[in-house]
């Protein structure tokens, strides 16, 4: 552990972080993750194909509660207190979302506690929490009297000896094709950023002075379109069987149209692309698609006089624009609607946006539905969910660059 900047990634969701943290050069020890799709995904990609983790042998690789973890393997975690430079990701985010029911008792919401527990066990060198926006916002009825959780995990951090910093961070700015906004906090034990004379707010300086030379390096634009990352993978390219979905239909691959998609198309040896399966819609759906392309405004939700006209009583659906980037992609694949083909986006494009490369596969149900929403994490929920990994791995170079700092 002393030789290489080890991390763990809790509530790793597929893996999305820990993909980012690997290609910035960072070595995993184990991830935890409570939905078995979602691990099985991480699972398949970085610890069976990339064999990224140095997994202990007490750990289980399977999909584990924190809580259970915590109370299971107490002694061995506070083994590794002050062994682990680095501690990542934070609790899920529905329980804030603005984009959900944000309710003071969800019991997602009492995670943050468990998060703070397993932080005093390990005691990791640098601390990486991201959440939605909603995380920073007081609740109606707080309990904590209007403070927003935000604040509370600030306030206990710096209570552990941790200097902390946390902003808002929009990733479109960092080479995302998505406008994608979350609360990123950043800490540093008060030890070391004494001795090498940093503090995190040097993380958010050091990655917006770097982007432009990291996407430039590897040949990404600065603001990717829609179009730039997905225009290869039409429907009207071809279809073939979908290998991993009985009677349903996949896109084939045409030549990359731009240097986004030869990027993330390398070291990619598929045939037919992964989870690029289409939805089977009806005729009356499709047309009504066709009618939001052709008379809504792009990349705004459709009008009132639209929804009077088609008797719909959804909150949102947006026709998407080919020449901008995208509103924030959710776990709902039918809030968004292609920006020239009648249909919903499929999870190859969803994972092209979230810049997901192409050889990550994705396990589980494609998507689901009623109250099994509450237990499963269909392929679309688990990217709608992940950390953009282009963004973990520019926040890994900088985690890095903070890691060695000798002041």
């Amino acid at each position: 552990m002393l030789t290489k900047s080890t991390y763990i990634d809790l509530f790793a969701g597929c893996g999305g972080l820990s993909l980012g943290l690997h290609n910035a050069g960072w070595h995993g020890l184990f991830a935890i993750e409570k939905s078995k799709d979602a691990f099985n995904t991480l699972k398949h990609n970085l610890i069976e194909k990339k064999h990224h983790f140095d997994w202990p042998n007490w750990l289980p690789q399977t999909n584990l509660e924190i809580d259970f973890v915590l109370k299971a393997y107490e002694n061995e975690l506070r083994q590794l207190s002050g062994k682990v430079d680095l501690v990542a990701g934070g609790p899920p985010c529905q329980g804030f979302s603005t984009a959900g029911l944000r309710k003071e008792n969800d019991v997602r919401n009492g995670l943050i506690k468990s998060y703070l527990r397993f932080i005093i066990y390990v005691r990791p060198n640098i601390i990486f929490f991201e959440n939605v926006k909603g995380f920073t916002q007081k609740f109606h009825k707080n309990k904590s009297k209007g403070i927003a959780y935000s604040q509370y995990v600030v306030r206990a951090l710096k209570f552990m000896g941790y200097e902390v910093e946390g902003r808002m961070i929009d990733f479109s700015k960092f080479g995302i094709p998505q406008k994608r906004t979350r609360f990123i906090l950043v800490g540093i034990k008060k030890e070391m950023a004494k001795k090498n004379k940093i503090d995190p707010r040097s993380f958010f300086k050091l990655i917006i002075e770097n982007k432009t030379r990291f996407l430039s390096k590897k040949g990404l634009p600065q603001k990717p379109s829609l179009g730039a990352a997905i225009s290869d993978l039409l429907k009207s390219n071809g279809l073939e069987s979908t290998p991993d979905r009985k009677s349903f239909s996949s896109g084939i691959y045409i030549r990359p149209k731009s240097s986004y998609q030869k990027y993330f198309r390398k070291d990619c040896d598929f045939n037919i692309p992964d989870s690029h399966s289409f939805p089977k819609h009806k005729k009356e759906i499709e047309a009504r698609f066709k009618y939001f392309l052709k008379h809504q405004k792009a990349n705004k939700n459709i009008s009132e006089s639209a929804r009077v006209r088609f008797n719909l009583t959804k909150h949102t659906i947006i026709p998407l624009d080919k020449n901008h980037c995208t509103p924030t992609i959710t776990t709902l694949p039918d809030d968004y609607v292609h920006y020239s083909e009648p249909r919903i986006l499929t999870v190859r494009e969803y994972a092209r946006i979230q810049s997901f490369p192409d050889w990550f596969e994705f396990k589980g149900k494609y998507t689901t539905g009623g109250k099994r929403r509450t237990q499963e994490v269909p392929r679309y929920s688990q990217i709608g969910n992940a950390i953009p990994p282009l963004f973990g791995e520019q926040s890994g170079v900088s985690l890095k660059a903070l890691l060695l700092s000798n002041g």
